[in-house]
């Protein structure tokens, strides 16, 4: 086994005991986490805060830094990839790609103007507003995508001039463990620390008192409770949080060629994509051909260890997620839907699901109301487009969403009725630091990506001077 360990202060350290990390393909241990104690938790935000100090003081420095980090994170791609793999479970050559975005990430922050305003100008007064870091951010990422996730939070805070605390989850530490150790090559001590234990050390991460933001990305329900212990101290949060992001495909398109783009839209990473299709809505005179295409792409599909090069869709990352898709999927067959491909457990070794396409189902299923997070796509059908609107915005969650059509006045028409963060038209799940990303209503609190994303980590500070 590798012995993975903790950044703190810019040293390699190991912790007070160790957990196990579950290869998903196989339900075997794959390799063991350190886990933090309350005292080495204190000792990582003591060093963040005395690095502060210095680190936001050199806007030169900070940006070569973050130059630096990202060439070293690109020239470990493969460990890093073949360890988010094994962890993971998403294919080998979907890892690969993360890591290159995340190295992609880092330098185009590196580049980015922090941002700097004049509000008033005149002979005898001039208002300045300037951008200031918070100090220590604690980061905490979820398991789906650790390092893409892990960057698009450390890159905009570090570079806005903060320090940070990075919690991965427990199910996914070991490629974050292994990017906290090669970036800190290029940082000051205590600029970066990562940190990695269970559920108890991430509510002391939130708790901590050195904290004065927390970036959060999971469920809605976790992001409550992080709201809560945020706000006995008025801590800053940004939230990145769950979606059931619904694809409406309007009557002018092509069945087949949308049908195929909706499958991966909905499938990529095993379906746990937060701003991943969840529910598609057709007009019935296209239903049939386009669930058969779905269905014929769900049925194809290579699913199968990530670290097999004919691999497509990986396992589901952990027995709690396979258990809540079984039992959806389960629940919405018992309640009269009709599975139109998989619908069970794979007879293997791993936590793997068939991907699994449903019909006959209606807006009340859980499958369809909740975020099943999984291989499993709900299909519905819908006469009128007023209709299909209301039907879309009955959620409490407002991630993202995308309209399909050949008539881009009917799409946007459309997609400006759909209550979420991001609405595509005729794509899904493409994000660009040219937009900034967030959710509406349980979806998220703040932005990311691009000069948002940098917003997000300062606080604004007003400079009034009398001139005259």
């Amino acid at each position: 086994m590798t012995n993975f360990r903790m950044s703190i202060d810019g040293k390699p350290t190991d912790g007070s005991d160790q957990f196990d990390v579950i290869n998903p393909a196989s339900e075997a241990v794959f390799d063991r986490a350190p886990q933090c104690s309350h005292e080495q938790l204190d000792a990582a935000m003591n060093a963040a805060q005395r690095a502060f100090g210095g680190w936001h003081r050199d806007e030169t420095k900070r940006r070569q830094a973050i130059v630096k980090g990202a060439e070293i994170l690109a020239a470990h791609g493969e460990q890093l990839a073949r360890t988010l793999t094994q962890e993971q479970g998403k294919p080998l050559v979907q890892a690969q790609r993360e890591i290159s975005l995340a190295s992609f990430r880092l330098k185009d922050i590196a580049e980015r103007p922090l941002p700097h305003e004049v509000a008033l100008d005149e002979p005898a007064n001039r208002i300045d507003i300037c951008y200031r870091p918070y100090g220590v951010v604690a980061g905490i990422t979820p398991w789906n995508f650790p390092l893409q996730i892990a960057i698009s939070k450390l890159a905009p805070a570090l570079l806005a001039g903060n320090t940070m605390v990075l919690k991965p989850s427990p199910y996914t530490p070991l490629s974050t463990l292994l990017l906290g150790e090669l970036l800190n090559r290029a940082l000051p001590p205590g600029v970066l620390n990562v940190v990695s234990g269970g559920d108890s050390i991430g509510e002391q991460v939130t708790t901590h008192p050195l904290v004065r933001m927390i970036s959060f990305t999971g469920s809605v329900a976790t992001g409550k409770l992080i709201a809560r212990a945020a706000a006995s101290d008025l801590k800053r949060i940004n939230l990145e949080l769950g979606g059931n992001d619904p694809a409406i495909v309007l009557d002018d398109v092509d069945p087949v060629e949308t049908g195929t783009k909706l499958f991966w839209a909905a499938f990529a990473n095993c379906g746990q994509v937060c701003l991943a299709v969840k529910r598609v809505y057709v007009p019935e005179a296209l239903f049939e051909p386009l669930v058969a295409t779905v269905a014929r792409l769900a049925n194809a599909a290579r699913v199968g260890d990530g670290m097999d090069p004919e691999t497509q869709i990986g396992p589901l990352n952990n027995a709690m997620q396979l258990e809540k898709v079984t039992a959806m999927v389960q629940e919405a067959r018992d309640q009269g839907a009709i599975i139109r491909t998989g619908g069970e457990r794979l007879k293997r070794k791993g936590y793997f699901f068939a991907p699994t396409v449903l019909t006959e189902v209606d807006d009340k299923m859980t499958i369809v109301a909740e975020e099943q997070f999984g291989p499993a796509l709900p299909i519905l059908p819908y006469r009128d487009s007023d209709d299909v609107i209301t039907r879309a915005n009955a959620t409490p969650y407002g991630l993202g969403a995308s309209v399909w059509s050949s008539n881009m006045e009917r799409a946007r028409e459309m997609a400006d009725q759909i209550e979420a963060g991001t609405v595509w038209i005729n794509q899904h799940m493409v994000l660009t630091p040219h937009a900034p990303f967030s959710g509406a209503k349980w979806s998220g609190i703040g932005e990311s990506m691009g000069r948002w994303g940098i917003e997000a980590f300062l606080q604004k500070r007003v400079i009034n001077m009398m001139l005259g």
